[in-house]
């Protein structure tokens, strides 16, 4: 798996990671977000996941990323996150980094990625309303509501819903509140609940229904995931929705 650490950056308030791996390779889980990276020089994006991706193992090799909130991506960027989702890609085909951020990254990448962030975000000036919907939905979903009661709630019908899922988390809230089920019922067999009781607290029908999500988002089964060994942390803790420019 490597070494693996997360910090709030002391610029933005944002989620920061740093991965080192090992010889073997890693599982990216989906955990509905997505993320700005620095990898072998160069500024890459990650996009939603809707199973889990497969790393080749890199002894040695690091990893800097920064996450980011629901709805920021679509809204840095311009780029419906459909567009990006299960895809890895190089940031400047996506966006003009400034010179003096790239050579930065090479000395200090942690700070270079919120410097990034910050330009992103003074370039886009994103729209409050757009990020305040994309939290609640994404906050709902959490909580395991439905289509149609994050309908409701929403005051919009269930076709406006699915496309504002596809266009700020680059799928529909269905999906959304599935991979958030996942990662909470897997989040509890980690911390020791029974794979039983995990199934039951994080809102499925029963174990059999847990082991289909798994093998569906993880490519694996339950026993089999939890067995290796603990895989990178969810990268779902959102950073604090506008990033300070002081």
């Amino acid at each position: 798996m490597g070494d693996y650490r997360a910090w709030r950056g002391p610029r933005t308030g944002a989620t920061l990671w740093r991965l080192r791996t090992g010889p073997d390779d890693v599982r990216v889980l989906p955990d509905a977000v997505m993320d700005l990276m620095w990898f072998n020089g160069r500024f890459r994006f990650a996009g939603a996941d809707t199973t889990a991706m497969l790393s080749p193992g890199e002894d040695g090799a690091v990893t800097w990323g920064l996450r980011l909130a629901p709805g920021v991506a679509y809204s840095l960027l311009g780029i419906p996150a459909w567009e990006m989702t299960d895809r890895r890609l190089e940031l400047e085909e996506l966006t003009t980094i400034p010179p003096r951020i790239r050579e930065s990254a090479y000395l200090n990448p942690a700070a270079a990625l919120e410097n990034l962030y910050v330009e992103l975000w003074r370039r886009a000036e994103p729209d409050p309303a757009v990020l305040g919907l994309a939290a609640s939905l994404d906050r709902f979903a959490r909580a395991g509501l439905g289509v149609p009661d994050l309908a409701y709630r929403h005051e919009m019908s269930e076709r406006t819903l699915r496309r504002l899922g596809d266009r700020v988390f680059g799928y529909g809230p269905k999906t959304l509140t599935t991979i958030h089920r996942f990662q909470h019922a897997l989040h509890l067999a980690r911390s020791g609940t029974s794979l039983a009781q995990a199934s039951t607290a994080a809102g499925y029908a029963d174990q059999s229904h847990l082991n289909r999500d798994v093998r569906r988002l993880a490519g694996t089964t339950p026993g089999d995931l939890l067995g290796r060994g603990r895989p990178i942390p969810s990268r779902r803790s959102a950073p604090r929705m506008t990033p300070s420019t002081a």
